[in-house]
């Protein structure tokens, strides 16, 4: 058995000896006197038994226990010595619970010699504060809706909710009926909480206290809808799961169809385009050829044509960015949320997405530099403004790099002058230059220059 469990796990075992016919005989040998010296196990006695009894010593079990260790150790250490201080005493001591109002005694343990504590589950003894009102009270500010509400059954609501802790479920159950008619829990909870804002009302208290409005015809709409719903019977359930797709299927082809009319504008404007380039290249071609009867005229024409193939100016780049800020693609398109579902106000005020990330952060920047707050209160005014303040603003980024680029076109042009006409500068005009703006800071460190050199 040890061999096995030693290859099982993989552990150097010591050699074994070699099995001959002596080694053999003699280990048989020795296992039958074993056996034929050992005890027998009367019948009838379990394995086990036997075993506590005796052993193959034929040793027989101790008769009393011993904390000494024996001579053979078949102890390793003395049993555990417990300690020998006496045990603190307990008595059956009455108590009280603060929760009770008619002094009822009761009993539990307790050590002797402790003080006297309060209860300790007087902790979770907690009690709203019902308001109170007198005659008075009721006769100037409570008399309302005496149709439904008298003074009997008000008094008897304010009991119920002192003694339940406003649990109004439960108040509608003991609700005494008969002497104060049918009330529902909506009733219930409809007039205290009149009562209450009337009372804090009349009483000018603290104005952190909130007042609670409640509003027992939504609720009754709402039970009333929630009973409908849960009264549809299957036929009803597949038929609206029916329409729901339905409709998803007309919005999705609404959708193909906005999308196709787009694409049909698109093309219907380039080739009205493509017609006016015609029309203007067919009235150029006419008014040249009028003017190019002679031969000089043509070998001039092809001339220019060749040295125009040669010396192609380069396309500007203040005409794309100038293109596309005429075209509209510059600003922010938001998403307008007209879906069949609920959706959230502040979702208008998110970004689309196919604005790319350089937009995006030059919009942060800007934010930052106007000290904008970039999640005010998503209200309907503040959304459509905050989304219009956005856009301009990327307007105003993207005009701004229209700017800049202008001005590195002029300077570009100009030494490109300098150095093709050397000796020669060229000025620009005032028209052209761009106006100077006064920043925050450019203010701040000009004021700071002028103070330095006083």
């Amino acid at each position: 058995m040890s061999a096995d469990v030693r290859d099982i796990l993989d552990i150097e075992r010591a050699n074994t000896p070699e099995l001959t016919r002596e080694t053999f005989l003699a280990t048989k040998k020795r296992n039958f006197e074993r056996v034929k010296n050992a005890s027998k196990r009367p019948e009838g006695m379990h394995r086990e038994v036997f075993a506590l009894l005796y052993n193959d010593n034929k040793d027989g079990p101790p008769l009393l226990p011993d904390n000494t260790v024996c001579v053979d150790n078949s102890y390793k250490q003395a049993k555990a010595r417990l300690g020998m201080r006496k045990v603190r005493k307990w008595e059956w001591a009455p108590f009280t619970n603060p929760a009770r109002t008619d002094n009822a005694i009761f009993h539990h343990w307790k050590r002797v010699g402790e003080k006297e504590k309060e209860y300790v589950f007087a902790k979770f003894n907690k009690h709203l504060e019902i308001p109170s009102y007198t005659m008075t009270d009721y006769n100037a500010h409570l008399r309302t809706n005496t149709q439904n509400w008298n003074k009997a059954q008000t008094d008897h609501l304010f009991d119920l909710a002192k003694q339940f802790d406003l649990r109004f479920i439960v108040m509608a159950d003991r609700w005494d009926r008969e002497q104060h008619g049918t009330k529902t829990v909506e009733d219930l909870k409809e007039r205290y909480y009149e009562v209450v804002g009337l009372l804090t009302k009349a009483r000018g208290q603290p104005s952190d206290k909130k007042t609670y409005v409640y509003d027992g015809d939504h609720e009754r709409r709402r039970k009333d809808q929630l009973k409908k719903l849960f009264d549809r019977t299957l036929m009803q359930v597949e038929e609206e799961q029916m329409l729901l797709n339905e409709l998803k299927k007309i919005e999705a082809r609404k959708k193909e169809r906005e999308r196709k009319t787009q694409d049909l504008q698109k093309l219907i404007s380039q080739a009205d385009q493509v017609r006016t380039n015609m029309w203007q290249i067919v009235n150029i071609n006419h008014l040249s050829d009028a003017a190019s009867n002679t031969p000089s005229t043509r070998k001039y024409e092809k001339k220019l044509h060749k040295k125009k193939l040669h010396h192609q100016p380069r396309p500007s780049k203040v005409d794309s960015v100038v293109n596309a800020i005429e075209v509209g693609t510059s600003g922010i398109k938001f998403a307008d949320l007209r879906g069949s579902g609920v959706s959230l106000r502040s979702q208008k005020m998110k970004l689309p997405a196919n604005i790319g990330q350089r937009k995006v952060k030059a919009l942060e920047q800007c934010m930052q530099e106007f000290k904008v707050d970039p999640a005010p209160p998503p209200t309907e005014d503040i959304c459509n403004s905050f989304n219009e303040m956005r856009s301009d603003m990327v307007l105003l980024g993207e005009l701004r790099t229209a700017l800049n680029t202008c001005i590195y076109e002029i300077e570009s042009l100009k030494h490109q002058y300098e150095a093709a006409c050397p000796g020669k500068s060229l000025s620009i005009p005032p028209t052209l230059k761009p106006p100077v703006t006064v920043t925050p800071e450019t203010a701040e460190a000009n004021n700071s220059t002028t103070t330095t050199t006083t």
